[in-house]
């Protein structure tokens, strides 16, 4: 039983650098878009005032749990606006 905690603690210690180090890269990914879309560059990707504010939204929290320290969860919350935006992760 200690052996199998010990190793979930490795493993999630190892897993938390990288899911922080993720955050950021979808962040850009989601800039990207809202750029593009703002620019009218993505004429294929037309989305309506409110779902855009809802992408808008889901981008601003991503940020503030990847501050908070909650990566697992701002990379999810990134993850639904990047499905949103049509962007592959």
């Amino acid at each position: 039983m200690l052996k199998k905690l010990i190793i979930a603690t490795v493993m999630l210690i190892l897993a938390t650098p990288a899911l922080a180090s993720h955050c950021p890269k979808d962040l850009k990914a989601v800039d990207r878009v809202l750029e593009r879309i703002e620019a009218k560059e993505m004429p294929e990707l037309e989305l309506s005032d409110e779902k855009l504010a809802e992408v808008i939204s889901m981008r601003d929290q991503g940020e503030e749990l990847h501050e908070a320290g909650k990566h697992e969860e701002s990379v999810e919350m990134l993850h639904k606006a990047m499905a949103i935006l049509r962007i592959k992760h």
